[in-house]
This record gives C-alpha cells, structure tokens and sequence, in this order.
C-alpha cells in the first residue's frame, strides 16, 4: 500500500472488480474523445464562423491554435496546481470547464467573446488530456495496462474520423453554433460518466511547478520530448495541407478528398491499437517503426500517389502510423517517469500541442515559400529526425521484455 493509500485509507484500484477498472477507462476515452472533438471543431466551420463573427477565414482559424497553445502552456501548469486534489473530482471540474467554454463559442456573438471561449476550452483539455492519460495504469490489473492505455488514447483518433466531420455536417445542417451546443453535451455526459464511473483517486504526488519542469533533467522523458516535437511537427507540417497536396499529385476531385481522409482516420483507428500492443513490450521499437514508415509514407506520396488508389494505399499506411504516435510515447513517458507520471504526461500534452501549432506555420511556410510539394519534403525530414532520435537517445525499460 502507497503512502497516498495509507493515509486515505483507499483500496489500490487494481483491487477493484475488473469491469468497474474498465468502465472508467472508457469514461476517459470519451473523455479524450470529447476534448480532442471540442479543440477541432472550426476546422469544418471556419467560413460559417467567419461570416457570422464577421471575421475572415484567416481571423477564425486563430480560434484553433488559440487553444491548442493555451493547451500546451496550461497543462504542466494545472497539474503542479492540483496538488493533492483527488483526481476524479480534478477531472470533473476541468471537464466542467471544457462544458463552459463549447457552451461560450456557442453563444457567441463577437469574436473577443469567442477567443474567451477557446481559452476556456484549451484550460479544459489540456488538464482533462494530462490527467486522463496516466490514469490507465491505476484502473486495470498490471498486464491490462497496455490495452487499456490504447483504449483511452483512441478517444483521440475516433475524434478525427467521427467528431470534427460529425461537428461539420451538425454545422452544415442546423449552424454551426449547434456543433459547439452538442460538443457541450458530449461534454455533460462525460462529466456524468466520469463522476459515476471512477474512483476516488487520490493524488500519487505532489509536484510543484519547478519539479515538473525538472523532468527535462531526465535523459528518458527528454528524448521522448524530442521524438514527439519531431514526429508531430513533421506530421502536422504535411498533413495540414494534404489537400492542395492530393490534388496536385493525384489529381483527386473535391468529392474524393472526404473519402481519403476517412481512409486515413480509420487506418489510424487501428493502427492505434497496433502501436499500444507493440509499445508495451518495447516503446523503441514501435516508435522506429512509426518514424520509418511515416518517413517513407509522406516522402513518396508526391512520386507515387499518382493515382486515387495509390494515394488511398499510401494515405491508409500514413494514418496507420501516425495513429500510433499518440500511445506509444504516452507508454514511454509512463515508463519513463513512473514516480511522476502526471508531470511527465502534462510535458507531453504541452510539446504535442505546441508541435501541431508549429508545425501547421512550418508547412504554411514551406508551402509560400517553395510550392505546395514541400510541404512532404519538410514533413518527411522532420520524422527522419524523430527516427534518428529515437535511434540514438536514452529509452526507457519496457514494461514487458523487449
């Protein structure tokens, strides 16, 4: 029994029944479902959004990196705050947040209000994402931890094959302030869920802000760091402008383009769940194999994607490893740091979300500066570098012998 334990007087979670350990972890996959789904929302109701708010496309598309820095900036910030508050009842309050903001955007009725609205939502999910995350481990028996880690991150996945074109035909169908109204419901049912289905669970550790910022001291969680910088930089650098990309290589028509992106979002779906299967027993290695393939993938679709099947096969293989990124270096960050896990997990949702912002501008860059095609070249260089990192950096030990 943990000190935590001994003064709470609260069983370890693992001594709870099997079912109730799984229930909660799907509580916080729906969680990281919900979230994810609230971040991305204006991806598919920019122009309703500008028009509306009476800003350009240009103005409204800052309502996504608005929370995704806000994100990035207040999870390891959030985590040193809660200090001993137990973690159920930490969640709820952020979900509650996350409520309060969708329920803000909806409102709406100028553009300060909404950028007010996206910061709430970016204070929502960066605290829901980094405490949801280590949470796994603390719901299921020791040799559920992997599935159950994947089943928690696949919130995040489903959400870009369900939740933002969800989002964008509720937009396209009853406005698009009816998209941020059922993401605010989404958000209810979570907090409901995560209120009824979890434990308490009382803070492992207390970690101020200087001790958090301390990990970078530590060779593991800092090569992990600089894997998921490289990897999604170089991902969002090339993905954020897969479209002009598919249709000047492939020549794919508009009508064709919602039919790939759903072979990538299904792709990565799976390869979510391959990647935590492979990430329990050696984090290195799945990441190797993520970075190659990746690597390869977005390099050789300019040359090859030279027809719509092509493109499909070399989409679905790109989305198959991406999909993995996301719970392989939350596993390696867990092995990493298993005294801090929150800490550790705050720094990942702090880099993953400065990565996405940054590398969206890289590949903008990229694409005015040298032509749309670059924007692979640049993508393809960057998870090299992620390849060559995990090559070379410090790894952790796998939970399961490698």
């Amino acid at each position: 029994m943990t000190q935590v334990e001994e003064s709470t007087g609260t069983p370890p979670a693992r001594q709870r029944s099997p079912l109730s350990g799984w229930l909660g972890v799907v509580a916080l996959a729906l969680g990281t479902f919900t979230v994810v789904t609230s971040e991305m929302l204006p991806v598919g109701l920019l122009t309703p959004m500008g028009e509306s708010l009476r800003v350009s496309e240009g103005v409204a598309g800052l309502t996504l990196t608005i929370t995704g820095l806000v994100a990035a900036v207040s999870s390891p910030v959030l985590v040193s705050m809660l200090g001993r508050t137990d973690r159920r009842m930490a969640l709820c309050g952020l979900v509650a947040v996350l409520v309060v903001g969708n329920l803000g955007a909806a409102w709406a009725p100028n553009f300060g209000i909404m950028v007010v609205a996206r910061i709430l939502v970016g204070i929502g999910m960066g605290g829901v994402w980094a405490i949801a995350a280590g949470l796994a481990v603390r719901l299921v028996p020791a040799k559920s931890v992997g599935p159950a880690t994947s089943l928690v991150f696949s919130g995040i996945a489903v959400a870009s094959v369900l939740g933002v074109p969800a989002g964008t035909y509720l937009g396209a169908a009853a406005g698009w302030r009816s998209a941020f109204l059922a993401a605010a419901g989404l958000g209810l049912v979570v907090l409901l869920a995560a209120a009824v289905l979890l434990p308490r669970l009382p803070a492992e550790r207390t970690i101020p802000l200087g001790g958090v910022m301390g990990l970078f001291g530590n060779a593991q969680v800092r090569t992990g760091l600089i894997v998921v910088g490289l990897v999604v930089t170089g991902h969002f650098a090339a993905y954020t402008y897969i479209r002009p990309v598919l249709e000047d290589a492939s020549g794919v028509g508009a009508g064709m383009i919602g039919t790939l992106l759903l072979v990538y979002g299904v792709a990565g779906v799976a390869g979510n769940f391959l990647a935590g299967a492979g990430a329990a027993r050696s984090p290195r290695r799945t990441l190797l194999v993520i970075s190659a393939v990746m690597a390869a993938t977005v390099i050789a679709l300019p040359w090859l994607g030279g027809s719509v099947a092509l493109a499909a096969v070399l989409m679905a293989v790109w989305g198959l490893s991406y999909g993995g990124v996301s719970v392989s270096t939350q596993t390696w960050f867990l092995l990493a740091s298993p005294d801090a896990r929150e800490a550790a997990s705050s720094l990942f949702v702090g880099v993953f979300n400065g990565a996405i912002a940054l590398g969206a501008l890289i590949g903008g860059l990229a694409a005015d500066g040298v032509g749309i095609t670059a924007v692979m070249w640049v993508g393809g260089a960057l998870a090299v570098g992620a390849l060559v990192t995990t090559t070379v950096g410090r790894s952790p030990v796998p939970a399961v012998g490698a």
